[in-house]
């Protein structure tokens, strides 16, 4: 008797994707991701946090935006809607991956971890609207869309790679400045929330609470946080070049370093014309490009080659092997 299949496991036995397109998948997860922190944004700085008066309705009385909540609950509205995209990138990621021949059962739990982190953000989301743009959940609601996208760029990562042992690609202290640049870079994006939670745009015209501290020290401390990282980037920059690093491993440090120029130049411009609304923004989308930027370079530091690769013995520098 013929066991009963899910309905993944049908599509896979019908359906092998090329490497391509199950990369293509998981790069579509990423984009959707930044897309919604971009738009989350959006809906606080233009006060729209309590356009929709409750969830997962948007008013007691109806799942959608009514015209008597105006522009504010449109706004609060279509940010809903994308969750569905960005839940419709995740479930293309997953089917993907579920598909890839041969199996890679790694690649799929990455997958479906994106997926119960969607369903934890939306529930966070929910709590937000609750709790009256708390600014303690708010906080929480844009770190936990930070975890998906890390979760969404470590898949990305993975599906162009293959699932033998991982090898090293530069010397071990070199991959341990690109993990301090990682941790440096996260406590920057806290530190942000710390910002944001105390700063100008609560995200409502009513009187929302906001975090016991002066936004400006938060920002000094934030800018702080920054230069370090820009400090750890010029000499990560320069390391690799000391090393001979491969030639994408330099140009993910590249890739850093503009998008600190970048973010930096947008942060402090800013901060000197009183924090408005599309500066705030492209500094958030700015946010996310960063992060991007840091996890490709940690994860450019080595490598993960296919089983078949893996069979031939690595020509790697002693210094490379000692893990």
């Amino acid at each position: 008797m013929e066991s009963v299949q899910t309905p993944l496991a049908l599509i896979a036995r019908r359906w092998t994707p090329a490497p391509g397109v199950v990369r293509r998948a998981a790069l579509s997860a990423v984009v959707m991701t930044v897309v919604i922190i971009v738009t989350g944004g959006a809906v606080r700085l233009t006060g729209s946090g309590l356009g929709c008066d409750t969830w997962p309705k948007c008013t007691d009385d109806s799942l959608f935006a009514t015209p008597e909540q105006g522009l504010h609950g449109a706004i609060e509205f279509g940010n809903r809607m994308l969750t569905y995209v960005l839940s419709a990138a995740v479930g293309w990621t997953i089917i993907a991956a579920r598909s890839a021949k041969p199996r890679r059962r790694s690649l799929t739990r990455l997958g479906w971890a994106q997926f119960w982190v969607v369903v934890l953000n939306a529930v966070l989301g929910g709590i937000t609207v609750w709790m009256a743009l708390n600014p303690w959940i708010v906080a929480g609601h844009f770190v936990a869309a930070n975890l998906l996208l890390t979760i969404a760029v470590i898949t990305w990562h993975r599906a162009g790679e293959g699932d033998a042992p991982r090898r090293p690609r530069v010397p071990l202290p070199v991959r341990r400045l690109s993990w301090a640049i990682v941790v440096v870079a996260g406590a920057a994006i806290v530190l942000g929330t710390g910002v944001t939670g105390a700063g100008k745009h609560a995200g409502d015209s009513s009187d929302v609470p906001r975090m016991p501290w002066d936004w400006v020290n938060a920002a000094q401390l934030h800018a702080a946080s920054a230069w370090v990282i820009c400090a750890l980037a010029v000499a990560m920059w320069l390391v690799l070049r000391v090393v001979d690093a491969p030639s994408d491993v330099r140009a993910r440090a590249r890739d850093l370093l503009v998008v600190l120029l970048l973010q930096g130049a947008i942060g402090y411009l800013q901060y000197f014309t009183g924090v408005p609304e599309v500066l705030v923004g492209v500094h958030m989308l700015g946010s996310s490009l960063l992060w991007v930027a840091v996890l490709r370079l940690v994860l450019s530091t080595r490598e993960r080659p296919t089983e078949a690769a893996a069979s031939i013995p690595a020509q790697t520098d002693p210094a490379l092997a000692r893990i």
